[in-house]
């Protein structure tokens, strides 16, 4: 079969001289897809490409507007990882690389950036910011090469589901107090952006419905023009075409704190963007994890050395895949292409540094809450039981600790919500887990028991039928697959 595991590993499009062409390049036949070493034709391939750029778009350039970063500077290290993703993953994992909101609560931390300031953001800051920022992606890439050479077994047992989804909701709960902020600003934009970004997601079908956040920006884009918030002065002052601002980075290990933790937020999304490839192409994947590890911790280090955001891997474009079926890795090198040539549009990067706190807070609000939900969304997929108080534990105390913004400053190095609340989830699980084993405690370990126990003593099951006898029960039950 042609989408076997088996046959994928011989099909390497990093032994070949170009991505083999599907059928006759122009149409897919119902039930059939594109897989990742395959293309369509070139004007096709780039037209999907062009889908991907837009699909990523508006969560990639708001990241920068959230963080007061050069979006310009932001999408060309977007687009220059997503080539390295594809080199490093030998074509056989269709991904884009954009902007990580995984980051904003440290860089918000160390930067003290608010939009509604109307300041700049300080350059000594910003290099802190990029210092941290090379720090995730340096310890991420460690762990894609123990990844590769060790297997991700490790990672499932240091972070089961419970644990996994609580860093992923804490880190969006606890940046609702930045989305208020820009919403106070200007509350009716702010609510025109909500409204839009809604009704977008309801109104339209297929890849607008996906868009909604865009949609959204670009009406509340409108709204705050009409109300007179925006400021073109520095579009006028752009040039046309030139490389976007670099800056180099500085370092402060008192910060490490507020960063490392990001790192096993971009690990859980990683694999989870190629466990969701895998299912929708049918292949077994996990060998290339350790790659999408590295390869996403080596563009954040690049990111963060020029000042961009750090990168991970988008659901957006996962979105793109599951609608169109076409899973092609020379679509993404179209798209990064796209992405690359926008970045040098030096205009382009300053009318998207127009869009003023209002569109930002509304647009925050959604996405916030949106990646406090996805954390929600790992436990109800995994089917969490948090009837089992070690899993509720491990939730309650680590959102709280988030959501509160605790903070530990312990001999000059600085530790707050995201840090200690990402601590606690691992720390608790792993220790009342551990007691619970060694007193018998553990509810999980109860269960597994008594389900082993009844074929152990004779004692049924529940639902396990006994067959009739002599004394209306048989000595030993009866399997429902036991033969007649």
């Amino acid at each position: 079969m042609a989408d076997s595991a088996q046959t994928d590993a011989r099909d390497l499009p990093g032994r070949r001289s170009a991505w083999r062409l599907h059928g006759d390049g122009r149409t897919i036949a119902p039930g059939e897809k594109v897989l990742p070493e395959e293309r369509l034709s070139w004007p096709r391939t780039i037209s999907i490409g062009a889908q991907h750029v837009v699909a990523m778009f508006g969560a990639t350039f708001l990241v920068p507007l959230l963080t007061g970063f050069p979006p310009s500077t932001t999408l060309f290290f977007t687009a220059i990882g997503t080539l390295l993703f594809l080199l490093i993953t030998k074509g056989m994992m269709p991904s884009y690389l954009g902007s990580s909101f995984g980051l904003l609560a440290p860089i918000g931390a160390v930067t003290g950036f608010s939009a509604t300031a109307g300041e700049e953001l300080e350059p000594h800051a910003m290099a802190l910011a990029q210092g941290g920022i090379i720090s995730v992606g340096v310890t991420l890439a460690l762990v894609g090469l123990v990844v590769h050479f060790a297997g991700v077994r490790w990672i499932e047992v240091t972070m089961p589901p419970v644990v996994t989804g609580a860093i992923v909701a804490l880190i969006g709960l606890n940046l609702a107090p930045a989305a208020w902020d820009w919403v106070k600003a200007a509350p009716l934009t702010a609510v025109i952006t909500i409204v839009a970004i809604l009704l977008a997601t309801v109104l339209f079908r297929g890849m607008l419905g996906r868009l909604s956040i865009l949609i959204g920006v670009l009406i509340g884009y409108g709204a705050a023009w009409l109300q007179g918030e925006l400021d073109f002065s520095t579009v006028a002052e752009a040039g046309w075409v030139g490389l976007p601002a670099f800056h180099a980075p500085a370092f402060d290990l008192g910060y490490l704190g507020l960063f490392l933790p990001v790192v096993l937020v971009l690990i859980a999304e990683n694999i989870g963007h190629v466990k969701s490839v895998a299912a929708m192409t049918g292949r077994d994947l996990d060998r290339l994890t350790g790659r999408t590890l590295f390869a996403d911790g080596f563009s954040t280090i690049l990111a963060g050395s020029g000042g961009g955001s750090g990168t991970t891997t988008y659901a957006e474009n996962i979105g793109v895949m599951a609608a169109t079926r076409i899973f092609s890795t020379a679509a993404y090198l179209c798209a990064a292409i796209i992405a690359l040539i926008l970045s040098m549009l030096p205009k382009f990067g300053e009318i998207i540094a127009t869009i003023p706190p209002g569109v930002l807070g509304g647009a925050a609000t959604v996405l916030y809450g949106m990646i406090g939900l996805l954390g929600v969304r790992i436990w109800v997929e995994n089917k969490v039981d948090f009837s089992n108080p070690i899993n509720l534990n491990t939730a309650a105390v680590s959102l709280i600790v988030a959501i509160a913004n605790f903070t530990w400053t312990p001999g000059g190095l600085q530790f707050e919500g995201i840090a200690l609340g990402t601590a606690s989830a691992i720390i608790i699980y792993q220790v009342m887990k551990a007691i619970a084993r060694w007193r018998g405690t553990d509810p999980d370990a109860l269960v597994e028991n008594l389900a082993e126990a009844p074929h152990r003593t004779g004692v049924p099951a529940a639902g396990e039928a006994r067959a009739p006898s002599a004394t209306g029960f048989s000595e030993k039950p009866e399997r429902p697959d036991s033969p007649a």
